[in-house]
């Protein structure tokens, strides 16, 4: 398994294979890298190099007790997602994510567009506003103001049977009619002393669609994210309602939206078919 070089002291462990146009995937919560491993070998098959880290804070990427919201907010994430990106010298690669990782790819593309040819992204995206605080969303949402206290960690790290139940209920609940999760990985990886709170540190970084949503402002038309963005979005995210879509020319300046029916929220695992064709047509 590779490792990156250090940036802020973290080091990203990653998967690395294909040869052709770069792409890099960013995983979601609850997840790591492994969430790709069904549409890496598809993309690898149709002529790209594909990279696959894991997070800052997941899987066997570093996870430092530290500040959350200068180490493990997007620009932190960002920044060592740019760093890999910059030693293993990918030329120009696509970025394709859901759940946080779709809000990485958005902060790379947002800050340092010329490292970037396209974005292929599933929810969550802009636009959706203080309709993050309606009756049903808040219902959804809960979990991020749980993330944000001291007591999650003491009911759930480092102990793999609380961590099973806490996993499941997302895999099941967010994912599409018919999807069986895989959840040994995730548990045994989730489970181990430290690392459930690593991986909420995104939350208490502020990072979380709550947060993100209730502060967000339209951007001017020039300072739209310009690189081309294809955003693919389920039918049963119980999270993402399509009809929050409707925003994304006000943060877009060349976007292309299609909805993807009869799946839900794991995006590389529900459809991989559609993500690696969207990423192959933009690469």
């Amino acid at each position: 398994m590779p490792v990156s070089a250090e940036v802020d002291g973290f080091r990203l462990a990653y998967d690395r294979d294909g040869d052709g146009p770069a792409v890099v995937l960013l995983h979601g919560w609850p997840g790591d890298r492994t969430d790709y491993r069904l549409l890496a070998p598809k993309l690898v098959a149709a002529g790209c190099e594909v990279v696959v880290p894991d997070l800052r804070g997941f899987g066997e990427s570093d996870k430092h007790v530290a500040d959350p919201a200068a180490q493990y907010d997007v620009a932190a994430q960002g920044r060592s997602v740019l760093g890999l990106i910059e030693e293993l010298g990918l030329d120009r690669p696509v970025l394709a994510g859901y759940d946080i990782g779709s809000r990485i790819a958005q902060g790379i593309a947002r800050t340092r567009p010329e490292l970037v040819r396209a974005l292929v992204i599933a929810p969550p995206l802009p636009g959706i506003g203080r309709r993050v605080f309606g009756e049903q969303a808040q219902v959804e949402f809960w979990y991020q103001a749980f993330h944000r206290l001291p007591v999650s960690e003491e009911l759930i790290d480092g102990k793999p049977e609380a961590v099973r139940a806490y996993l499941r209920h997302f895999w099941t609940h967010w994912s599409g009619p018919g999807f069986e999760p895989e959840l040994d990985h995730l548990v045994e990886v989730y489970s181990a002393p430290g690392a459930f709170t690593a991986s909420i540190n995104w939350y208490r970084a502020g990072a979380g669609s709550v947060a993100t949503s209730a502060a967000e402002n339209a951007p001017a038309p020039g300072e739209r994210i310009g690189v081309p963005t294809s955003v693919l979005w389920p039918e049963h995210d119980p999270l993402f309602p399509r009809e929050w879509s409707d925003r994304l020319d006000e943060f877009f300046s060349d976007v292309r939206l299609r909805f993807v029916d009869g799946v839900g929220h794991y995006a590389p695992l529900e459809y991989p078919e559609v993500l690696a064709e969207e990423i192959v047509g933009l690469g």
